[in-house]
């Protein structure tokens, strides 16, 4: 920081690179000075951007792109493409007004033009995604992570992405997310809560408490999740009363496992405690096959097809 008569100015940064390795920061105050030094793995530098808030410096090299914390003086991470993609040749920090973090866009020499988006925020898992195809025109895409943020962006049919909205929920980190009527649904992780969003602004429309993993049957308009006490419930997207519930074992650590839809929603497929994986009828309710995948463990992921 530099003071000039009393005042406080923040120093303005700057980035140069040559045709090799090394990038150095300069900072312009009443004299330009040299502050730090990167070095790229492999390769030449051949564009440089400095992020809007200037925290983070982009280099495009041969092989991608690196980024940079300036104020750690750390790698936070690379990006690689295809060589075939050509080097990178242009880069720029951009922000939409209702994005949570700054979006790096850089282009190839043989034309390619790649967007990535940044958001610096503490404990940033990606804990769920979702897409809406409705739309003739344009698909949205819905992007929860695990410090409670929604963001929901619009793909048009040109490839162009854009900001829909973006929030924070007060306490609920979303596990599941789902579209359905012109609205958004969102499944808590640990509170249990199904908050349904408006996808034109991100308002809540409503919101009540379940429990556990979700899975959704748009067509039918429900969804089931492992209630972590005695099997999996039923429940109508817009209700707040079960369904109907498919009784498991008792579990022996009452944590959520996943829960799914087989067979094209006919059947409910979920984990279960020493090994065990349920396979119930939808409409009825009733078991059809317990399979054994191991013993002594839960079983805490599934993955179905058709």
């Amino acid at each position: 920081m530099l003071n000039n008569n009393n005042q406080t100015k923040a120093m303005k940064t700057t980035a140069v690179a040559n045709k090799s390795k090394n990038k150095t920061i300069i900072t312009k105050g009443d004299r330009y000075k040299k502050l730090l030094s990167f070095s790229i793995v492999t390769g030449s530098v051949h564009a440089l951007a400095i992020s809007i808030d200037g925290i983070i410096l982009a280099a495009g090299s041969t092989h991608g792109i690196q980024l940079w914390n300036i104020q750690t003086r750390k790698e936070t991470s690379i990006t690689t493409h295809l060589e075939s993609c050509g080097i990178v040749s242009s880069a720029i920090w951009i922000k939409t007004k209702y994005a949570l973090g700054e979006t790096l866009c850089y282009g190839t020499a043989l034309g390619y033009v790649v967007f990535v988006q940044s958001c610096r925020s503490v404990g940033l898992e990606v804990t769920c995604f979702a897409w809406d195809p409705s739309s003739p025109e344009s698909l949205h895409i819905a992007i929860g992570t695990y410090d409670h943020a929604i963001q929901v962006l619009s793909l048009s049919s040109s490839s162009q992405l854009q900001s829909v909205f973006a929030g924070c929920l007060d306490n609920t980190v979303p596990k599941a997310l789902c579209f359905s009527d012109n609205s958004l649904y969102v499944f808590g992780l640990y509170d249990g809560k199904v908050i349904k969003l408006s996808i034109k602004d991100g308002a809540i429309m409503s919101e009540h408490r379940c429990c556990g993993s979700a899975a959704v049957y748009l067509k039918k308009g429900v969804f089931v999740i492992d209630n972590a006490t005695d099997g999996f419930t039923l429940y109508h997207l817009n209700g707040v009363d079960p369904i109907r519930t498919f009784v498991t074992d008792p579990p022996c650590i009452p944590v959520p496992k996943q829960v799914t839809f087989g067979e094209g929603s006919k059947v409910v497929i979920g984990g279960g405690n020493n090994g065990s994986i349920f396979v119930f009828d939808r409409r009825m309710g009733v078991p059809l096959a317990t399979l054994q995948h191991t013993h002594g463990a839960l079983v805490q992921t599934i993955g179905v097809s058709g």
